[in-house]
């Protein structure tokens, strides 16, 4: 699996067969991750973007990888080091700089668990990075204080201290603090254009809504220019049916994908929009990545 991989990130367009393989070796991670970077980040689909970034790190560091160590902790320090690039890119440097800077000596020798339940884990993302890594690897994953020191870059009792101030701050919680997403008249009228276009197989339709310039990310499958993907024929060629419609991930308005059952129509994944002016500028679509509504706290879908 050693390659040239600069051309996967650098070039537009399908990702290296070599890249899928490597994708395909750690399938069974990629649940657990994305699980921690969309609590670090406070959006699954946030964390979905985070993981694919830490996913083309590794890969591109198959080479420095210690093969007589295990693959889990090693892809896990990568992602939290991009959950931490992500919060900062989001403006919470101060904050992540201020929760380092709390003296780490303060702590009991190995402090009580707290219950965390579904509701109560989500609740994470009211916490500092450093508080909120800490409870997560350890009341979540179950990793060891001395691992999730390492993990994190800190000491043993950095992690104790960061432990108790962030089970002391969730055991006090009450709800989740989740950002409202503003309303934008003009995105929910694109989008649902989008749907019935797409649904109807009208691609002439479809590209009247999309820039000459726009950006189109297939997680795991394809990274470029619009004009540049076989996109429509990859969906007409899916090999389940499948339609579109409106609806909301965790608040977040987006276009959801869904499958048909032997009776119903299910959600499957999510299809995310960047609009510039009256046309769509990115589409970021998550068809390959199942795990990411089970690990939203709300979908709804629109009734058409």
């Amino acid at each position: 699996m050693m390659m040239d991989s600069d051309q996967f990130v650098a070039a537009s367009g399908p990702v290296d067969a070599r890249y899928l393989a490597f994708l395909e070796t750690v399938s069974t991670l990629r649940p657990s991750l994305h699980r921690y970077c969309a609590r670090m980040t406070g959006s699954v689909m946030d964390g979905e973007d985070v993981v694919q970034e830490a996913l083309i790190e590794a890969y591109r560091k198959l080479d420095q990888f210690d093969e007589s160590r295990p693959l889990k902790p090693w892809l896990f320090r990568i992602a939290h080091n991009r959950s931490i690039d992500f919060l900062r890119r989001k403006g919470v440097r101060d904050e992540a700089e201020a929760a380092a800077a709390v003296p780490e000596a303060v702590s009991p020798a190995e402090p009580a668990v707290l219950g965390l339940g579904t509701a109560v884990e989500r609740l994470v993302i009211t916490l500092p990075p450093k508080e909120r890594a800490s409870v997560l690897l350890k009341d979540v994953f179950d990793y060891s204080l001395k691992e999730i020191a390492d993990l994190i870059d800190t000491t043993v009792g950095g992690v104790k201290a960061a432990l108790n101030r962030g089970r002391t701050k969730l055991a006090s919680s009450s709800a989740a603090s989740r950002p409202a997403h503003s309303s934008n008249p003009e995105l929910t009228r694109i989008m649902q254009l989008y749907v019935d276009h797409f649904n109807r197989r009208d691609w002439d339709g479809v590209r009247e809504l999309i820039s000459a310039d726009a950006r189109l990310t297939v997680a795991d499958r394809f990274t470029g220019k619009f004009g540049e993907a076989p996109y429509f024929f990859n969906y007409d060629r899916w090999p389940w049916p499948w339609k579109l419609a409106m609806g909301e991930l965790d608040g977040e308005p987006v276009v959801i994908i869904l499958q048909r059952g032997a009776d119903t129509w299910t959600p499957h994944s999510a299809i995310r929009f960047d609009l510039v002016g009256q046309r769509i500028e990115h589409i970021v679509d998550y068809i390959h990545c199942p795990w990411l509504l089970p690990a939203a706290t709300t979908v709804t879908v629109a009734k058409a």
